[in-house]
């Protein structure tokens, strides 16, 4: 399995799973190769198609993971993803690409893999065209929407956000709500579905929806932090709030793998 985008969270969870169930993984990364524990990370800008193409070959992996992005590069989270569905496509191999609720605008909460894209914002709009050309060059391609991250060790944006709250650096906002997702159950869910070549749109988050205030109120609370500090604000009054109430049903894909994905009141309760 080659992991595209290995070094971030989700990727070095996928990384880890896949070495504990004797997979052979490897991942990339923008940055210098360096060893890691169990194998090893090659250099990779999926913005360079030939790179892409010459390093699918190369690794001749049976399945490739891409959870690369960046918010605010269209060239690595839009055009590096049709990149990667190309190279992908020439190596025989079977592709695995991670999307976002952020295709969403939010207007028609619930959504379903049947859904629509209809993006509010430019990541959102990077999303929906990789989905677009992820479908239109690998049909036979898993394409899984998600949501909000969490750890358990405080590594994802959001958790460092809801530690700023607790410092009164920042408000949290009330009417910004999604469905969290634990990285550990998005990357058993993810590799579930790579085991099984599950094509089509899934929707991979969990099943509760939570304001990222009570989310951050939650993550103070598992960190010992004081969660008095924490200002509450209200997304809507500003002047470009972007989409607010995005809520992903996956109940459908739920349905049919083993992962249970949790919801953020149970898996925050713990540090697990």
């Amino acid at each position: 399995m080659l992991i595209l985008g290995g070094s971030g969270l989700l990727g070095g969870e996928i990384l880890s799973q896949a070495r504990a169930q004797d997979i052979d993984a490897i991942g990339t990364s923008t940055q210098s190769t360096s060893p890691i524990s169990g194998g090893h990370w090659l250099q990779l800008d999926l913005r360079d198609r030939q790179a892409t193409i010459e390093l699918v070959r190369a690794a001749r992996a049976d399945v490739v993971m891409n959870v690369a992005y960046r918010q605010s590069d269209w060239a690595t989270t839009a055009d590096g993803a049709a990149n990667a569905a190309i190279a992908t496509t020439s190596a025989g191999a079977h592709l695995v690409f991670v999307s976002s609720d952020a295709v969403f605008s939010g207007a028609d909460s619930p959504y379903s893999e049947r859904a629509l894209p209809d993006p509010r914002t430019p990541y959102g709009a990077a999303k929906a065209a990789a989905e677009t050309a992820v479908r239109a060059i690998a049909p036979a391609a898993t394409i899984a929407r998600t949501s909000l991250i969490i750890s358990s060790k405080g590594a994802s944006v959001h958790e460092r956000l809801a530690h700023s709250a607790a410092r009164g650096d920042v408000h949290l906002f009330t009417d910004d709500v999604r469905c969290p997702v634990h990285v550990a159950d998005l990357a058993g869910a993810l590799l579930e579905l790579a085991g099984t070549r599950r094509d089509g749109m899934h929707h991979l988050a969990g099943p509760e929806a939570m304001s990222r205030y009570d989310m951050g109120r939650l993550i103070a609370h598992r960190d010992g932090l004081d969660i008095t500090r924490i200002r509450a604000a209200q997304r809507a009054l500003l002047p470009t709030p972007g989409p607010l109430d995005v809520r992903l049903d996956s109940q459908a894909t739920q349905r049919g793998i083993n992962t249970r994905l949790r919801g953020a009141s149970s898996f925050l309760a713990t540090s697990g």
